[in-house]
Order: structure tokens, then sequence, then C-alpha cells
């Protein structure tokens, strides 16, 4: 007689075909979710500027008065337009000193001068090529010993600040998760801070994925830093070496 090989339970094919559907799934979440976020995204802005640029427009040059459907896109392109034109203008001796005109009238309002200044302050540390702001991250240890937080070099601290100082210290934000657009301000020592290795971009994914999202980093280079931290560590002293050393006075 033949022996018949048992047959396997139907509990564990339903396990496994529902397990596999559930990994299948949240594959297709992963790949999905963040396109269609940034899609929405995208057109929520391009609908923004268009509802707002499009009323400005003269009803004969718009084009969607000769079309029968909506070209989405249009205001922002006019903007870009815009905007570069207005760069381009502004780049010459008579556009520099239509600029000063205006920059004269505004720093005589006592509000808008003040408003108008920090930001003007703010756009230029940002966008000038030459610029140092936010282009280095570091590790500062806060808010006690052994704790650290990320933050972004923004500069060199000068003025004031510095002045009342002992050390050289540099500033340092700190941003907040999962918002990195708020944070706070730390003049710290440069001595005080452990640059990283990581960019800004880096940096940022990290502070707003709350530290899921880790940069890769190479396991020669974690091995390397480790032993270097050993050898830096002071070594202990026995006793016998400390009974001969001659006592300071």
């Amino acid at each position: 007689m033949q022996e018949q090989t048992p047959l396997r339970p139907k509990r564990s094919l339903r396990l496994t075909l529902t397990s596999r559907l559930r990994a299948y799934f949240f594959a297709g979440v992963l790949i999905t979710a963040p396109i269609s976020l940034t899609i929405y995204l995208a057109w929520l802005l391009i609908d923004f500027i268009d509802k707002q640029v499009m009323p400005l427009i003269p009803v004969h040059y718009n084009p969607e008065t000769y079309l029968p459907f909506s070209v989405p896109g249009i205001g922002l392109v006019l903007l870009l337009t815009v905007i570069t034109l207005i760069g381009a203008l502004t780049a010459g001796f008579l556009g520099r000193l239509l600029v000063r005109a205006g920059e004269a009238v505004v720093n005589r309002l006592p509000v808008v001068r003040s408003v108008y200044g920090a930001v003007k302050q703010i756009m230029e540390a940002v966008l000038a090529q030459q610029s140092n702001a936010f282009r280095q991250v570091v590790l500062v240890e806060y808010p006690r010993k052994d704790c650290w937080v990320i933050g972004f070099v923004s500069g060199a601290t000068t003025g004031e600040v510095q002045a009342r100082t002992e050390a050289e210290v540099i500033n340092v934000f700190i941003p907040t998760t999962p918002n990195p657009t708020s944070g706070f301000l730390l003049f710290v020592p440069r001595e005080d801070m452990v640059y990283l290795d990581m960019s800004i971009e880096q940096g940022i994914k990290m502070v707003v994925s709350g530290g899921i999202v880790a940069p890769p980093w190479p396991a020669g280079q974690q091995t390397e830093v480790k032993s270097r931290k050993r050898k830096e560590l002071p070594q202990p002293v026995s006793d016998e070496a400390a009974a001969a050393q001659p006592e300071r006075r």
C-alpha cells in the first residue's frame, strides 16, 4: 500500500496569502503616498497662484476667454515671467536708481521700514550666493549634558553678543519636529559643537520624520569614529603609577 502524503492545512495557506497581500498593500502605499502628496501640494500651490493672478489679466489678453476650458499654471508662468523681468530691469543703472529711490521713501515710514528692513536682510542672507546660511549640520548638547539635538549653522556671531562672550560663538538654529520652520536660536561656542557630514536636506528630513529617516552612513566610518573616541579617552592610572608621580605643590 502506498503511503498518502499529508495535505497542508488550508489555514496556513490563507495566512501566507494574507501576509503577502498585506505586504503588497503597504509597498503600494509607500510608492503612491509620496507621489500623490507631492502632486496634491503642487496642485494647491498652482491653483492658489492662478486664483490670485488671473483676475489681474485683462479680459482681451486672458487665454481662458478664447479657450473652452481653463489651463492650469498660466498664472504661475506669468508670475515667474514678471519676477524675472523685474530682476533684469533692476540689474541696470536705472533700475538700481529706482530701487534706491523707493527704499528712501520706505525708510521714512515708521512701521513699514522696520518690516521691510528685516525681510530684506533675511532674503539677502538666504538667497545670496556667497551666504553661509544653513550650510552645515551640527550636534549641540542641549538641554542638558549627554543629550544632543540637531542644529543648523546660520553664521558667525557678530556685534554685541560676540563682544560680551568670552569664547567665539556661532549662530545655531535649532528646529522643532515635525515643523522645521519653527525653532529657536542658540549662540554656541565653536568647540562645543560636533560637525556632521550629512547635508542640509538630509538633516531636515531627519528632523521632519522625527528620526525615522536617518541618512546612510558607511559602517567603516562608524568603526573608525568609535576607535578614535576610544583613543581620545583618558587611560586610567594605576595606584603604583600614581604613587610614583611627584606631588604637585
